[in-house]
């Protein structure tokens, strides 16, 4: 079996949000087709848990600590340095050893960096013949870019600042390695614009969906209470255009839909809730979960996923589960995005606040449809193993296969 380095800048499990889902399965697939060296960090404490599980599947690896204090250090270091607050977060000499001295000792016979921000750590360090694969999943400078757009001056000023840093660090990376491989065609389609030295070595993949995890033909404890009306949002919480999209929905939407159906509930699903969608939990019609240990029920039982989100790149994983599980989606434009067209999908596109509250009130009027073209959409386009096979292509180089 070839050799590959695999470095990702946090640990590649549980899969409970958008980028531990495909870094998780890209370890399960190429761990079992590739001896796999693993370079990662560890940004939340309760992830030590998984340590163990995660190295059973690699030939070797090197698991780092990154406290949450590194968010105000690194910080101050990229303003005082003049890089991106990004690539200052994630600089750490333990782990730069490690790659190095694998490397050496090892000779990898193909890299796959995923997230631009690993990818200082093989600079310079790689014979030619070696594939680099730089697996970006979506233009993070054009989300700080939109983050700028919606936040009030100087934060505005910050978060334009970590936009054109790390353009500038995203088009470098995607100069110096084989391939930049991007999570949807629209988001390539992108990079391509912004970085046009590099446009011919700029491709696609698309996100999978573990199918036979997100089933709705399996059996589940219905955790709303008798004749809820539910919608239900899920995504981690404490990530601000999840937060954004839920408060966003709360005022302008919530109370139109409340007074046309008194039974409806707006379900909030999702890990580490800020104190702001905490706030929410108080409306009427609002319940806010937290963690839960299966988001499934949440996802049988409700009449339809509801994801109003105002800023999203790349293709949203929350979209394709709930489609899996066969339930309608009501969502804005920007949450659809990256995914086929498809007949018959159960989709409702909807983009303002009435348009959003008709939509709801709609859905609601009725008993739950069954988006079965939903789930044959996953299950023909989301397959992670199709989609993984195309990406180690290009990890192996022309003399020869594995």
């Amino acid at each position: 079996m070839k050799k590959l380095l695999y470095l990702v800048h946090r640990l590649p499990f549980p899969p409970n949000k958008g980028d531990k889902i495909s870094s998780n399965n890209m370890l399960n697939y190429f761990s079992s087709r590739w001896r796999v060296h693993l370079g990662t960090f560890v940004d939340d404490p309760e992830d030590w848990q998984y340590v163990d599980l995660v190295k059973e599947k690699c030939e070797d690896s090197c698991i780092v600590n990154l406290p949450s204090r590194k968010r105000v250090t690194g910080s101050i270091s990229g303003l005082l340095t003049g890089q991106a607050l990004s690539l200052s977060y994630y600089g750490n000499a333990q782990l730069q050893d490690w790659v190095r001295s694998t490397i050496e000792r090892e000779c990898p016979d193909a890299v796959l960096v995923f997230s631009g921000v690993m990818g200082r750590f093989v600079k310079g360090l790689l014979p030619a013949h070696v594939p680099v694969v730089f697996d970006a999943e979506d233009v993070d400078s054009e989300k700080w870019r939109s983050y700028a757009q919606a936040k009030p001056w100087p934060v505005s000023w910050l978060y334009q600042r970590e936009a054109d840093k790390l353009l500038a660090y995203e088009r470098e990376m995607a100069a110096s390695t084989d391939v930049s491989i991007f999570v949807s065609e629209e988001e390539a389609a992108l990079f391509r614009q912004l970085a046009p030295e590099s446009a011919d070595k700029v491709h696609y993949r698309t996100q999978g969906v573990d199918s036979a995890y997100f089933d709705s033909a399996l059996s589940y404890d219905n955790p709303y209470e008798a004749g809820q009306k539910v919608l239900v949002f899920t995504g981690a919480m404490d990530y601000w255009p999840n937060v954004d999209a839920v408060k966003w929905f709360c005022e302008n939407v919530l109370q139109a839909v409340l007074a046309q159906e008194p039974d409806f509930l707006f379900c909030i699903v999702g890990m580490k809730p800020t104190d702001e969608v905490l706030q929410l939990d108080k409306l009427p019609g609002v319940r806010v979960t937290g963690g839960v240990p299966d988001v499934r029920p949440y996802l049988h039982y409700a009449l339809a996923a509801c994801l109003p989100l105002q800023i999203a790149r790349g293709i949203q994983n929350k979209a394709l589960e709930a489609m899996s599980m066969m339930l309608p989606v009501l969502a804005t434009q920007d949450a659809l995005t990256g995914i086929v067209d498809y007949p018959d999908v159960l989709s409702v596109v909807a983009n303002d606040p009435a348009a959003m509250t008709s939509a709801a009130i709609e859905l609601l009027a009725q008993p739950r449809q069954l988006n079965t073209a939903g789930r044959e959409c996953v299950l023909e386009h989301y397959n992670w193993d199709t989609n993984l096979r195309r990406m180690e292509e290009f990890l192996i180089n022309e003399e020869g296969v594995q």
